[in-house]
């Protein structure tokens, strides 16, 4: 026990270096940063808007309209005074999303019960996706105006009505069924929220996977091209244990490393998805999400994680045959290619596909994959569809075992110092 002891402790250092320290602690920062900035950002696209209005009408129609645009939380920069070129120009120079031109005839075109046509300018001063917002800004100014408009009308004509009611009167009431469970509330809502919760766990699982099979790839390449592997193989200590802790070493490593990606992803996105809107939507949305049982209890949160841990043994599993199959430090870096395909490929598909809708023979394929079945516990969890939990779970502990078996095999014979599989060449060759 003492020997393992001291070759794990030997791996870690290793694998823990100055260098890893160092990009961990700048990936941390810079993921914090954007966030920050991005919140701050978002915060100023959904808060008052400013605009400018040139109203060539001055009618009481008009005023109105601005009026109506002031109590939707738009800051009105006036411009009378001025033709229009004038307008525009000075609108460049200040902080408008767009210029609104009210014509000539407007309060009249309103009385006689005509459509009325403004105009308006949008000024993009930015092609981010926070600077295109002044499209959606362009577009919530007209909806204001068509509310204000149609509202003062209504108003006038039949003073006894509320407007809304006029406007719309079939109003919609949602209901959503999870199985046997109904609850009030809006099928998008419920899919956002489940979506958002779920965002993680495709992310931590790819980064851990990908993480530690490198870090499990590189060593062993390192040992065979430095010699140090043939040293290590004398050592009077089983090679299952020498396998064992290389692994439990880079899993380690790698689940501290996820970790700390996750806080700043968490930053990140937090950043990003910040919104006072967003904020009153989930508000409502975790009553719901309750009633229809869409939430992971204890038992959910360890069966998450048996099957996060599965699939890291056999990505661990498997980097150590890569590992052992690569013929310098330099080409181990690509035999992390085909592990990190099947690791993408489920992780695109859970995102923008239903398993259970696509075609058999690619969703065959897909559970053939074992990092699949990681990916898709969360939803069986909502569904309660723990029979295929189990079979996942079952399928990936034998993969795990062939694997293992297989390494275990490959380290205790010498071929583990002469077998190559190179690149490059018509034919792969294994010596």
């Amino acid at each position: 026990m003492k020997r393992f002891t001291n070759l794990l402790k030997k791996e870690i250092k290793e694998l823990v270096t100055k260098q890893l320290i160092v990009s961990l602690a700048m990936t941390l920062v810079l993921f914090n940063f954007i966030g920050q900035m991005s919140r701050k950002e978002v915060r100023k696209a959904i808060g008052v808007q400013t605009i400018s209005a040139l109203d060539e009408d001055g009618s009481t129609a008009s005023k109105a309209l601005l009026t109506g645009l002031e109590s939707a939380r738009f800051k009105i920069l006036d411009q009378s005074g001025k033709t229009k070129e004038q307008a525009v120009e000075a609108a460049k120079g200040n902080d408008s999303k767009l210029l609104l031109v009210i014509p000539k005839g407007f309060g009249d075109s309103l009385t006689d019960l005509k459509p009325s046509e403004i105009e308006t300018y949008s000024f993009m001063r930015s092609f981010s996706l926070i600077g295109a917002r002044g499209q959606i800004v362009v577009q919530g100014v007209i909806s204001a105006l068509n509310d204000a408009v149609s509202n003062n009308f209504l108003k006038e004509k039949l003073p006894g009505y509320d407007p809304s009611s006029l406007k719309k009167p079939i109003k919609s009431k949602d209901f959503v069924v999870v199985k046997d469970r109904v609850a009030q509330g809006s099928a998008n809502m419920v899919a956002g929220l489940i979506s958002q919760q779920s965002l993680l766990i495709p992310v931590v699982l790819m980064m851990i996977v990908i993480y530690s099979s490198q870090m499990v790839i590189s060593a062993v390449a390192m040992e065979k091209q430095n010699k140090t592997l043939e040293t290590l193989l004398t050592v009077p200590i089983k090679r299952t244990s020498i396998i064992t802790a290389k692994m439990f070493a880079a899993g380690l490593v790698g689940l501290i490393s996820a970790g700390v990606y996750m806080f700043g992803f968490k930053g990140f996105f937090g950043g990003i998805g910040d919104g006072a809107g967003l904020a009153g939507i989930q508000a409502g949305g975790a009553t719901v999400m309750r009633q229809l049982g869409l939430y992971f209890s204890t038992s959910g949160y360890v069966i998450l994680g048996l099957a996060i841990f599965l699939a890291i043994l056999v990505a661990l599993a498997l980097a150590m045959i890569l590992g052992v199959l690569a013929e310098d430090f330099r080409s181990a870096q690509n035999m992390i290619m085909p592990l990190t395909f099947m690791v993408m490929i489920p992780y695109f598909i859970s995102l923008f596909a239903d398993i259970n809708t696509i075609a058999l023979p690619v969703k065959i394929l897909i559970l053939a994959i074992p990092f699949s079945h990681p990916f898709l516990v969360s939803q069986n969890l909502y569904l309660g569809n723990y029979g295929m939990i189990a079979a996942g779970l079952a399928y990936m502990l034998v993969v795990f075992v062939v694997l293992v078996v297989f390494a275990a095999r490959v380290f205790s014979t010498d071929k583990i110092l002469t077998m190559k599989l190179r690149f490059g060449k018509k034919k792969a060759v294994v010596a």
